[in-house]
């Protein structure tokens, strides 16, 4: 199994090189400019919030109207995979990813004409719709346009082009006006709506909706190929079709089938272990956490720093998750990312309870060690955490159900972020940042434990196969006994 997964792997690298998954990779891409266009409303808080509470403020907030204001995003995006699951499959994966441009394009104009807080509210609620969708429809789509040899490499591409998205408003924010920044960002939802009008809808729908001519041009197009190989596919996809017609409801069968409970339990364990990692908080609060730093670096540079590591963290799983495998990436990133917070809570533990222990003279030697811990955080979360579960939210479910599947995984992961990033605030302004990174860290523990106990290999199988592990997963642990005794980079 592992011989044939490496070489599904290498034949990936080859077929890029050679042209064969090129179409397959622009619609990738062009897909995933939407992460860049609706993630940048989560990076936008942080250069925006110092600004909105500072002396020069376009629309004066205090400490909790600026939490409300991060908070909000995630408030919004509930209401993006109901809208998901609500037209995904009727108008089709295309149409909705294309209209999740129009929420964020009005928000930013709201921001950009924002009087008051309430204007800045509404604006964060239309942001937080447009993330939703984005972060609910991107998935399906690239997993019903790749080959298995790929699916992992495309499906990481959504973490890489969300960094892009924090580098973007790191690096520009800080340096010009508010209203500015809302207008340069009004760019990006409007870039990804052009490019991404050109790409083709997935042949999986247009076989749901009855266009076989429509689905086999789709097809053809994606693979680069008119020959026997297309019309194989296409069949095994109207097997899929039609058994997964015969099931009947979708969201019954996620809830009741157990089978799908199992891959829903499997998805939930990674969101909430990517959540509770605090990392929305981190992110959203990264120049307000760095600015208690006394550093020769500004708290916007060390905030770019802190994008450009992470984007540069992310490029790596590109290559590696299709090879190394699902389960090594994020247990070896569970480690580094419970490294990189105790470190941090330590040094918070020691800041904020003593008086004696650290220097209080700026520039001192240890004033770096908090912002390496979150250096370590960032890369270690970056190389599994952020990535894998994406690749993987793309592989265990049957196709007729991921657009329930989905749903149901965003509402659920958008009330653990507004829950995390809104505490955070309210637990480091009443008992101290180091029991928000202590709980962090404890979190993280937990979700490394979870993950080798539960979570399988999908590394180069189809969907057929993974849909035979999901199924010996629960006879009596043998599937987990299996993956344990692999190698660990297998």
């Amino acid at each position: 199994m592992e011989e044939n997964s490496d070489t599904s792997s290498q034949s990936a690298f080859k077929g890029f090189r050679g042209g064969q998954y090129r179409n397959e990779y622009v619609a990738a891409l062009a897909a995933t400019t939407s992460l860049v266009a609706s993630v940048a409303c989560a990076g936008w808080s942080s250069p925006a919030i110092p600004a909105l509470r500072g002396p020069d403020s376009p629309v004066p907030v205090s400490p909790d109207e600026g939490s409300w204001i991060v908070s909000f995003l995630s408030i919004g995006s509930l209401f993006g995979p109901v809208f998901c699951g609500l037209f995904v499959d009727r108008f089709g994966r295309r149409n909705v990813l294309l209209g999740s441009a129009l929420p964020l394009a009005v928000g930013w104009i709201l921001i950009a004409f924002a009087q008051s807080v309430g204007m800045l509210y509404a604006a964060r609620i239309l942001h937080g719709i447009g993330y939703g969708l984005a972060y609910c429809v991107t998935p399906i789509y690239l997993g019903e346009i790749s080959s298995d040899a790929i699916r992992g490499s495309t499906g990481v591409l959504v973490t890489v082009m969300a960094k892009l998205a924090f580098l973007f408003e790191y690096a520009v924010g800080p340096y010009v006006g508010f209203r500015a920044l809302a207008w340069i960002s009004l760019a990006l939802p409007v870039a990804f709506f052009v490019l991404f009008f050109w790409m083709p809808e997935t042949p999986y729908f247009l076989l749901a909706q009855g266009n076989d001519q429509a689905a086999r041009d789709s097809l053809q197009w994606l693979r680069r190929s008119d020959g026997l190989h297309v019309e194989d596919e296409l069949n095994r996809m109207r097997k899929l079709l039609l058994d997964s017609q015969r099931k009947g409801n979708p969201l019954k069968q996620l809830l009741f089938a157990p089978v799908n409970r199992k891959s829903l339990a499997i998805i939930l364990i990674l969101s909430l272990g990517m959540q509770l990692t605090g990392i929305n908080a981190i992110l959203g609060y990264s120049q307000t956490i760095f600015s208690r730093l006394a550093l020769p670096l500004s708290a916007a540079e060390l905030s770019i720093v802190l994008a450009l590591v992470q984007l540069g963290s992310v490029l790596l799983p590109t290559v590696l998750v299709d090879r190394a495998g699902r389960r090594p990436l994020l247990l070896i990133s569970t480690a580094g990312s419970m490294l990189g917070l105790i470190t941090c809570a330590i040094y918070f533990t020691l800041d904020e309870t003593t008086t004696d222990v650290l220097s209080t003279e700026p520039g001192a030697a240890h004033g770096w060690v908090p912002f390496v811990g979150v250096l370590v955080f960032i890369i270690s979360f970056a190389i599994g955490l952020a990535t894998v579960p994406f690749a993987i939210l793309g592989e265990v479910f049957p196709k007729h159900i991921k657009a329930a599947a989905n749903a149901v995984f965003a509402v659920i992961t958008s009330a653990v972020v507004f829950s995390v990033v809104k505490l955070f605030q309210v637990i480091s302004d009443g008992a101290g940042t180091y029991v928000s990174f202590w709980i962090f860290t404890g979190c993280t523990t937990l979700t490394g434990v979870l993950i080798y106990f539960i979570v399988p290999e999908t590394k180069g199988q189809s969907f057929e196969r993974i849909q035979e592990i999901m199924q010996q997963g629960g006879r009596k642990g043998k599937q987990i006994e299996e993956i344990k005794k692999r190698p660990l980079l297998c």
